[in-house]
């Protein structure tokens, strides 16, 4: 039976995400347990650890088993190593060229699938006296990032002549790795391995060999190389359908937050901007939480998503404002939402995660929202304080 975090909320407002890290120390060592023996886990800590917080997620995830990690911009590297963190860190994408100081002043591994970059990175880590290390990014169909796989050679030709650059690793992006047997995914893993034999047929070392995302580490193990690269399933979400036969994950993140003010309206009387609700009845409360569309909280959810209070499910109503919104405690109602018993300031609420039998998943919001559990967690971690239990 799951029960509401009694985490103390923040002393300056009343409202909270709950970061899980015994949960996700165990979601890292589950994706470990499904790699051989010197297979390599990176986890994936870009967008702020996809909202729960890089740093001590990071940590956690080292500790835990992770080998490296990898981020999608330079400042989000920079943070890292300020934290104390020196695993191996890569930049996901190929960084401006005026990041090559930062990069190499902070030890940071940058995706290289340009000559002009490389060039430039290069000739920086000489003068410092180091080498630039740097992971070759490979197109093969996604059309996002990196080097046409049938030009990877060239470039290596041109990059090993240059004493200032050492490949760390070779790597590709899959599209539908999320799909068990898909032609895109066929294709894709059929030019990287055709990519990674023509360098190692010209005498290139392509270092870590990886492709490996999410779900490709859950549902194509024939293909984990040298090392995975684990993002969201790390954070105890899963990235398809697919997946969640085949392996058991713990949500790291709850949104929680309480209740300012409570009242018992008249009939008639409107809720919120534009008044889309009125109270239909007698008996009903109509409560205040400080979360709002700027935390996360999309508007376009306003009036078509639930709450969680001592275990049952209330229903948010009015339009969702930037910092706070409404809900409903109907205490005479027996459809949808069960009756309640009176809601009173400083009650917890939950927005996402569990309390008592019930739970509000990160895929259920995004189902009413329209869009993917990674959105969903990435927004409530921008603005509300991270309380990590």
């Amino acid at each position: 039976m799951a029960k509401t975090a009694k985490t103390a909320a923040p002393q300056t407002r009343w409202a909270w995400v709950e970061i899980d890290l015994a949960a996700l120390r165990r979601n890292t060592h589950t994706f470990k347990s499904l790699l051989d023996r010197g297979v390599k886990l990176m986890a994936v800590v870009k967008a702020d650890a996809y909202g729960h917080g890089a740093i001590p997620c990071a940590k956690t995830m080292l500790s835990s088993g992770a080998d490296q990690l990898a981020v999608s911009t330079v400042d989000e590297g920079v943070e890292l190593r300020e934290g104390g963190i020196d695993a191996p860190i890569l930049i996901l994408s190929e960084p401006p060229i005026d990041s090559v100081d930062v990069l190499i002043a902070y030890d940071l591994m940058p995706s290289v699938f340009t000559s002009d970059f490389a060039l430039v990175y290069g000739e920086a880590a000489a003068a410092a006296g180091k080498i630039g290390r740097y992971h070759l990014a490979i197109d093969t169909g996604m059309t996002r990032t990196g080097i046409r796989w049938d030009e990877v050679c060239d470039l290596r030709a041109f990059l090993d002549f240059h004493r200032g650059l050492e490949c760390a690793g070779t790597f590709t992006h899959f599209a539908t790795a999320d799909e068990v047997s898909d032609w895109d995914f066929t294709l894709q893993l059929k030019r990287f391995n055709s990519a990674i034999d023509a360098l190692r047929a010209e005498g290139f070392d392509p270092g870590i060999v990886h492709c490996d995302n999410t779900p490709g580490t859950i549902l194509h193990p024939e293909c984990h190389y040298d090392m995975v690269r684990v993002g969201i399933g790390l954070y105890g979400l899963h990235p398809a359908h697919t997946t969640i036969p085949r392996i058991e994950l713990a949500p790291v993140m709850s949104v929680r937050a309480k209740v300012t003010r409570v009242v018992w309206p008249e009939v008639g009387d409107g809720v919120s901007y534009g008044m889309h609700y009125r109270v239909p009845r007698r008996n009903i409360q109509i409560a205040t939480i400080p979360i709002g569309y700027a935390d996360g909280l999309s508007r376009t959810l306003s009036g078509n998503m639930p709450v969680l209070v001592k275990g049952l499910r209330c229903r948010q109503v009015g339009s969702i404002c930037m910092d706070q919104c409404m809900f409903a405690a109907d205490v005479n109602s027996v459809r949808a939402y069960r009756p309640i018993s009176s809601i009173e300031v400083g009650d917890v609420v939950t927005i996402m995660g569990a309390d008592g039998d019930d739970a509000i998943t990160a895929d259920e919001i995004a189902e009413l929202r329209g869009t993917i559990n990674y959105e969903v967690v990435c927004d409530f971690g921008l603005r509300l304080e991270k309380i990590y239990v």
